[in-house]
């Protein structure tokens, strides 16, 4: 059975988009494979204005993202690695979609046109780092086609990151 896929819309965040992630978000299961709490609205305010930056900088972002209906439901895009460990001088694909959005296609509707948007800006390859168990975004990487590159120790958890890796000059956009 073929479902249609969702309609998705990716805008830079604004900085109402703070107070909207920070509300989509606020949610254990959403927080389970990023550090498992809800996060104060100030590192939502901190992020989108960051963004803004990478966007107007680089010509891409974690941009927000909305439903048919207007509705913002999470966020996808990528940016530079942001952190001191692991995959440092990459751009890192990513997403978070709000519990009720799970499972209806929405993540993997809006990272293919990320990867679309990146190669437009011409952004050569991304990684995605996931933490082990999380199999919604081990999924999504495999449907746009990328591959288990490698793993870096996480510096607060004990386990190994997992570096997915897609060569976005070679890949051949996925249908399904």
């Amino acid at each position: 059975m073929n479902r249609a896929l969702p309609v998705v819309r990716l805008r830079v965040p604004t900085d109402e988009d703070a107070i909207a992630w920070h509300r989509v978000f606020d949610d254990p299961d959403v927080m389970a494979f990023h550090g498992g709490e809800s996060a104060e609205l100030s590192v939502y305010e901190e992020l989108t204005a960051r963004q803004r930056r990478h966007d107007a900088e680089l010509g891409f972002c974690l941009w927000t993202m909305t439903d048919e209906s207007g509705r913002v439901i999470g966020f996808t895009g990528a940016q530079p690695w942001p952190r001191d460990w692991g995959p440092k001088g990459e751009i890192e694909i990513g997403w978070r979609l709000g519990r009720a959005f799970w499972g209806k296609g929405y993540a993997t509707v809006a990272a293919r046109m990320t990867l679309e948007r990146l190669r437009a800006a011409g952004v050569a390859s991304v990684v995605a780092m996931v933490r082990p168990g999380n199999e919604r975004s081990v999924a999504v990487t495999r449907r746009l086609g990328m591959e288990l590159e490698r793993t870096f120790p996480h510096p607060r958890f004990d386990e190994d990151a997992l570096c997915f890796r897609l060569d976005l000059e070679t890949a051949v956009t996925q249908s399904n």
